[in-house]
């Protein structure tokens, strides 16, 4: 019988609650059935938070080399913080350092083929960037450098409705300022393969408007009859099934109602909230247009409660199980 496939997670900041909601979703014994886990964080805290939560640690290793064909749950020791420098519940820029660290070891073992896909637990943008690394605005922009490319886009996926964005990780005014008719088109080319490759044989797409009302035929702007209809006819012309631009505001409600398979939203907040209020538990980030597979939980660090041992890891068990389903 051939050994299952190895998942690698990234434990996020070593004082939010990622390595809680990690330990904690590890273990799902359905998880085990699917594949490896290999734990990308320190040894010292794993092993600890496994003792208190009851989760049995199969190995500790330096190498993936090192991993057994019966380990069910692996930790990848990276040795990039000692336990005293660890405040829980703080922002530290020792703990940004080795949180992006995490990202970094993961990602390079899925680029080389030993890991099917990764799963990532929350960062701290500020605490990485107190960290000294400049230019850092977020997981998807990072992993896509590390894997050579300028492009990427993110998706928000729950069993109801999926949602990608034409911006993420920027200001509101870049946001606009970036929009153009080609990005459009590239993000409902991306959106659309996706939903393809996650099952869906003709997926029917919407997209929002950027202003109030969707532009109200120029009286509010005139984005969506410059830039975002000529996009959509486009995509049209090539076969996709997309309608609109809508007004936001009652799009979310209509897909949640069976209006379409995914949202095009235009900037990060405009996809993330509804998606947030909707089912907050449930919904799972995605990367899209890399050459590796990379799901993430969408929520941040929770400093306030990490600690506590109230972090809830039902994310953390959707994003996981929804990378082995995108690899299947």
């Amino acid at each position: 019988m051939a050994a299952l496939p190895v998942y690698t997670i990234s434990i996020g900041d070593p004082a939010g609650v990622g390595p809680e909601v990690t330990i904690k979703a590890c273990r799902d014994s359905s998880l085990h059935a699917l594949g490896r886990w290999v734990i990308v964080g320190e040894a010292w805290q794993v092993q600890e938070l496994a003792n208190q939560y009851g989760l049995t640690i199969d190995q500790v290793i330096q190498s993936l080399d090192e991993l057994e064909e019966n380990s069910k749950v692996a930790v990848l020791d990276a040795g990039r913080i000692a336990k005293q420098d660890v405040t829980v519940g703080e922002v530290n820029a020792a703990c940004g350092h080795a949180s992006i660290q995490y990202v970094k070891m993961a990602a390079e073992l899925c680029i080389a083929g030993k890991s099917r896909a990764m799963v990532t637990g929350p960062i701290s943008k500020e605490a990485v960037a107190a960290s000294g690394i400049e230019g850092f605005c977020g997981h998807t922009e990072y992993i896509t450098e590390l894997c050579g490319l300028e492009t990427c886009r993110m998706m928000l996926w729950n069993e109801t409705v999926c949602v990608i964005h034409v911006t993420t990780h920027c200001s509101l005014f870049d946001a606009v300022t970036k929009i153009d008719q080609q990005r459009i088109l590239e993000t409902i080319q991306i959106g659309n393969q996706a939903m393809r490759d996650l099952g869906f044989e003709n997926p029917q797409l919407c997209i929002c408007g950027l202003n109030p009302h969707a532009g109200e035929n120029g009286m509010f702007g005139t984005e969506e009859i410059d830039l975002i209809i000529p996009a959509v006819e486009q995509a049209q012309a090539e076969g996709i099934q997309i309608t609109g631009p809508y007004p936001a505001d009652t799009l979310f409600m209509q897909a949640v109602r069976g209006k379409c398979d995914m949202v095009i939203a235009m900037y990060h907040d405009q996809g993330h909230v509804p998606m947030k209020l909707y089912d907050f538990e449930h919904t799972v980030n995605v990367t899209l247009g890399l050459p590796i597979v990379r799901c993430s939980v969408d929520h941040g660090t929770a400093f306030d409660i990490a600690g506590q041992g109230v972090a809830d890891p039902v994310d953390m068990q959707t994003a996981m199980k929804l990378a082995v389903d995108l690899t299947s």
